[in-house]
């Protein structure tokens, strides 16, 4: 399935304009990485695009998270690994392969970030630097909800942490636009 295909399901099955972002984040986030690690840039940024298709449906149901969506997916012919990775961020699945460890890892630190760019003096992912996104991992009530033991899951893919960070924050500062920061 080619991107604008992706990123239409996508809109057709997400209501909150926040949450769109998170998976545009995630997809840039992905792609990054893939880039990073010399692997398929455009399975592991689809993966991180619908990776929280089912999350309107599921928002009350959360141990079907992630499920409905791979069922959602292998309706449509989507590419096991890709299947297998959105099972894998929620923990529906092992995580065997490097682009559902990437997927696991990526989830939380794209909110991470924002909180970390709302936060920052410009409000804006272009003020944010390494570093500054560091200092807030470090407060561990400063977005409580961005997991630090998930995030941290990233030396999975041996890449540690500071460097992990660095990829992330490049690639949402490329599409900071889309993103609103």
């Amino acid at each position: 399935m080619e991107r604008g295909e992706c990123l239409q399901l996508v809109k057709e099955h997400c209501s909150n304009r926040n949450l769109l972002k998170h998976m545009l984040a995630t997809e840039a986030v992905m792609r990054a990485l893939a880039r990073e690690l010399d692997e398929d840039e455009e399975a592991w940024a689809t993966a991180g695009l619908v990776h929280d298709l089912d999350y309107d449906e599921t928002a009350e149901l959360p141990e079907r998270h992630g499920l409905v969506s791979a069922g959602m997916l292998e309706e449509r012919g989507f590419p096991e690994d890709i299947i297998h990775a959105v099972k894998a961020h929620n923990e529906h699945a092992p995580r065997e392969s490097a682009m559902d460890r990437a997927l696991y890892a990526s989830d939380p630190v794209t909110g991470l970030i924002v909180a970390a760019a709302l936060m920052h003096p410009t409000k804006s992912l272009g003020g944010l630097d390494v570093d500054f996104v560091m200092r807030r991992f470090g407060e561990k009530r400063f977005a409580a909800g961005a997991s630090r033991e998930q995030i941290a899951t990233c030396s999975e893919l041996g890449l540690d942490l500071e460097r992990f960070i660095g990829v992330a924050l490049g690639a949402m500062q490329e599409i900071s636009d889309e993103l609103g920061l």
